[in-house]
């Protein structure tokens, strides 16, 4: 009871600690959220209020020049240059009046286009860059005011490359003559509204003005301009190619810029300008808002924390005290717990020490015994060997039979008798397989004779032909060059069958089918390249690949002698039998036997 109490007590600290901490976690969270939400209301109504003295100050410059081109339309000389274009003395007064009253109000440029939006007479009739001849028929602004209505146009300038606010008025014969019919001519003011941005760099919030498709043209972020708030749609684009309202640029969105120029993209507040429109935006700074938050929120954690360390010593001072009080019987119960502990483990010690001994004879035991299994195995190898090599042609004979019968129901005795036939032949080879298999035994060389691998080759895919047709396999033989040994037929063949059969077994869970056997001739040897598209021999197998009884197959699918005996012909006829993964895939086997003229000489 002792022990439990002493138990609790010392985990109360803990507990009392992971409180405090989700608690102190909770507070400094809330504080975060709290003063980030105070902080973006405090600096979005401080953004509103500065958007709002720099919309009336935008507004009040965009209405001040909004009836000078009316008023300059009633101009004498403006009437006597559209009613006689040719009339250069005239043309040529009007021009420096208008260079005059664009001195003195401080504009880009006046001019006058007539009807067909040409223009006759413009303030900088002296400059390199002169209006004078120019075709404006196809901005916005001369469409409108040749309506009867106000043309009001931002964009580039088509000729002096310089953006600006276009104000165009309609010119009329006198102040009584209105309408679309009545229009003489169009009288055109261009506004420099760049001083803006250079104003608004004082600030270190992003501050925008864009037009009715979202194109950014004013900002104190250079980066910014003449991009779009988001990806313009086809009709958009095309429409501002035709007004050349931004030089024909390619308007990309601000997200699209790299994170260092597009940084302070976000959220906004927004403001109506002007007739045409317009929005005036100013992004406050995020960053601020977190700086803010941050703040109020280290303030509170550093409150928590005084507050945490002054509990904390007054916990720490009454815990010595109790510790004082209960040291002594404490020590004592540990040292008698601790004593039994040792004890118990002593104990423990023992048993398992005894329980080592006893398994390491169970394991002597049975490797003795794995060694005796090991020596009969290998008497039995020859007997199961012969059983393995019937067990292909028996196979064969079993197909040509189940052939012959359904040849038989159908009535084909031609096909059926040529399956009898095979079946004849495969008995045959029977015989020869297990007198092959008697004299490789004894060592005979009565039936070595010259062999053609490409007749080989044919017998084997012969035999198994109709295997690869019930797994759906396609078996291609490329024989390129024609290649004779010396060797026993039939054990030729054999190998031959047994590496087909184990190309056909690994492909048999393969998405593609596919067993291929190509013979050629390379450095005096016969060359028979087996590959398959199986998915390869683990690494782990490739070490025991030709050992006898070893097999990856499942019970009853196999004895693991196959290779091992295919290893044993080839090199009782000084050739070698080696495996790899191919590096396109798939399992090869390669088989290297010596030409029968190298044999010779």
């Amino acid at each position: 009871m002792t022990s439990l109490l002493v138990m609790l007590r010392a985990r109360k600290p803990l507990v009392l600690i992971v409180l405090a901490s989700v608690c102190a976690a909770g507070v400094v969270l809330t504080t975060y959220v709290v003063a980030s939400r105070k902080a973006s209301s405090d600096i979005g109504e401080a953004s509103e209020r500065q958007l709002q003295i720099i919309a009336l100050d935008l507004e009040s410059v965009l209405q001040k020049f909004e009836t000078l081109p009316f008023a300059l339309g009633f101009q004498t000389d403006v009437s006597q240059a559209l009613a006689r274009p040719d009339d250069k003395l005239n043309i040529q007064r009007l021009n420096q009046t208008l260079q005059l009253i664009q001195r003195q109000s401080k504009v880009v440029a006046i001019f006058m286009l007539d009807r067909n939006g040409l223009t006759l007479a413009s303030s900088n009739w002296d400059s390199a860059t002169s209006f004078i001849g120019r075709d404006f028929g196809f901005r916005p602004y001369f469409k409108e005011a040749i309506k009867g209505n106000p043309g009001r146009f931002y964009g580039i300038g088509n000729t002096t490359n310089v953006p600006g606010y276009f104000i165009a008025q309609p010119i009329y014969a006198s102040a009584a003559a209105h309408g679309e019919n009545a229009v003489l001519g169009v009288m055109a003011v261009k506004i420099d509204l760049t001083e803006f941005e250079h104003t608004w760099r004082s600030s270190e919030d992003p501050i925008t003005l864009v037009d009715s498709s979202g194109v950014v043209f004013l900002s104190n972020r250079p980066e910014w301009k003449y991009h779009s708030l988001y990806p313009l749609n086809g009709a958009v684009q095309q429409d501002l190619t035709g007004t050349h309202q931004y030089a024909d640029r390619t308007i990309t969105p601000v997200s699209s810029l790299p994170n260092r120029e597009s940084s302070g993209f976000g959220q906004h507040v927004t403001r109506g300008i002007g007739p045409l429109g317009w929005q005036l935006m100013l992004f406050p700074s995020q960053a601020r808002i977190a700086r803010i938050a941050i703040l109020w929120t280290l303030a509170a954690a550093l409150l928590l924390a005084i507050a945490g360390i002054f509990l904390w010593a007054l916990y720490q001072r009454r815990r010595r005290l109790e510790e004082r009080l209960v040291s002594a019987e404490y020590l004592d119960r540990t040292i008698a717990q601790r004593t039994q502990e040792l004890l118990v483990a002593n104990h423990t010690l023992e048993a398992k020490y005894a329980k080592l001994q006893e398994t390491e004879h169970l394991l002597r035991s049975t490797q003795n015994k794995l060694i005796q299994a090991g020596k009969l195995a290998m008497l039995g190898q020859m007997a199961a060997g012969i059983a393995h090599e019937l067990n292909q042609p028996l196979a064969a004979i079993r197909a040509f039979a189940d052939n012959a019968m359904t040849f038989l129901t159908r009535g084909q005795a031609d096909k059926a008798t040529e399956n009898l036939g095979h079946i004849s032949n495969a008995s045959g080879r029977m015989g020869k397989i297990v007198g092959q298999l008697n004299g490789f035994s004894r060592k005979s060389h009565e039936a070595v004779a010259a062999i053609d691998l490409s007749k080989s080759i044919e017998a084997a895919a012969l035999l198994l032909h109709n295997e690869f047709q019930t797994h759906g396999a396609s078996l291609q033989i490329e024989i390129r060059q024609a290649a004779w040994v010396v060797g026993d037929s039939v054990r030729t063949e054999q190998v031959l069958i047994n590496l087909l059969r184990n190309a056909l077994d690994a492909v048999d869970n393969a998405e593609q089918k596919t067993v291929s056997l190509v013979l050629e001739c390379e450095g005096g040897e016969a060359v028979i390249r087996i590959r398959d598209s199986g998915s390869g021999i683990p690494a782990q197998v490739a070490l025991h690949l030709f050992e006898p009884f070893f097999t990856t197959k499942p019970s009853g699918k196999g004895l693991g002698l196959g290779l091992a005996i295919s290893s044993s012909i080839v090199q009782a006829m000084n050739g070698r039998l080696t495996a790899n993964n191919h590096n396109d895939g798939g399992a090869e086997f390669v088989l290297r036997i010596p030409l029968l003229e190298t044999v010779e000489s």
